[in-house]
């Protein structure tokens, strides 16, 4: 797409910084405006930073509707590739699918130092619904309202898609299906932070993930803000929560 396509804000962001990388994920319908304070953060704490506009994100939903799953992972591998070439170490850090494509990165790059999940989807749909989505698409239904801007902050908003195209949701679900029984085998450090009141990712999806993963799992609760809370009230919490833990990990405090 050309640049000229993409709602301002919504562009992708890379920064050269030391040894250690950053890979910043924003999540389904979404745009990397989402995760620009995370990125920014993690650039003024010394990290190099990738943040890449998934494929079909950021400009028009008509621009979503053939993408997949393999879109978005292929995108973020490239990206995690670049920062890996020129870093000693990285950590990947993602809101929403965001996080689902951390844990995807995790799993496929087991020398990933560290992952930062915020309100991740790491539980497939159930069945009964999946079903009741193929019948709508296969009835000529391509989008349903929008799942954005869940937000508790009255002055913040994000520039998510208006509405949900059905068959990437199907390819999002899917891939979280395959990707589901890898989370036992992870294991770098897991920072899982969790909006008790998150209205498009059920918080129960957290506790799932924190049960199943092999490695050592840190806990934040972000009881003021709802889905996006990179853009909420607790992104501040948010932002500096993932860079300490990250230091933490890296041997950077």
């Amino acid at each position: 797409m050309s640049e000229l396509t993409i709602i301002p804000g919504a562009e992708a962001w890379s920064h050269e910084g030391g040894v250690h990388g950053a890979l910043c994920i924003h999540g389904f319908t979404g745009n990397p405006g989402s995760m620009r304070g995370v990125a920014r953060a993690f650039a003024a704490a010394g990290y190099s930073v990738e943040l890449p506009r998934l494929p079909g994100h950021g400009t028009s939903i008509d621009d979503m509707l053939g993408t997949g799953w393999a879109d978005w992972t292929a995108e973020v591998d490239a990206a995690y590739r670049r920062l890996a070439d020129r870093c000693d170490a990285v950590v990947v850090a993602g809101l929403s699918m965001g996080g689902t494509l951390t844990l995807w990165t995790a799993a496929h790059h087991p020398e990933v130092a560290a992952i930062v999940c915020v309100n991740p989807a790491a539980q497939p749909q159930p069945d009964e619904v999946m079903e009741m989505v193929q019948g709508m698409v296969e009835e000529g239904t391509e989008l349903i309202p929008g799942i954005g801007a869940d937000i508790a902050d009255p002055d913040s908003t994000e520039t998510a898609y208006a509405g949900t195209p059905l068959r990437p949701l199907m390819s999002l679900t899917a891939g979280i299906a395959e990707l589901a029984p890898h989370y036992p085998a992870m294991i770098m450090p897991l920072l899982l932070m969790t909006s008790p009141q998150d209205h498009v990712v059920d918080p129960s999806q957290s506790e799932h993930l924190a049960a199943a993963y092999g490695g050592p799992v840190e806990r934040v609760s972000l009881d003021r803000s709802y889905h996006v809370a990179t853009l909420d009230y607790d992104r501040e919490l948010v932002e500096t929560s993932a860079v300490a833990f990250s230091d933490r990990v890296l041997g950077r405090s």
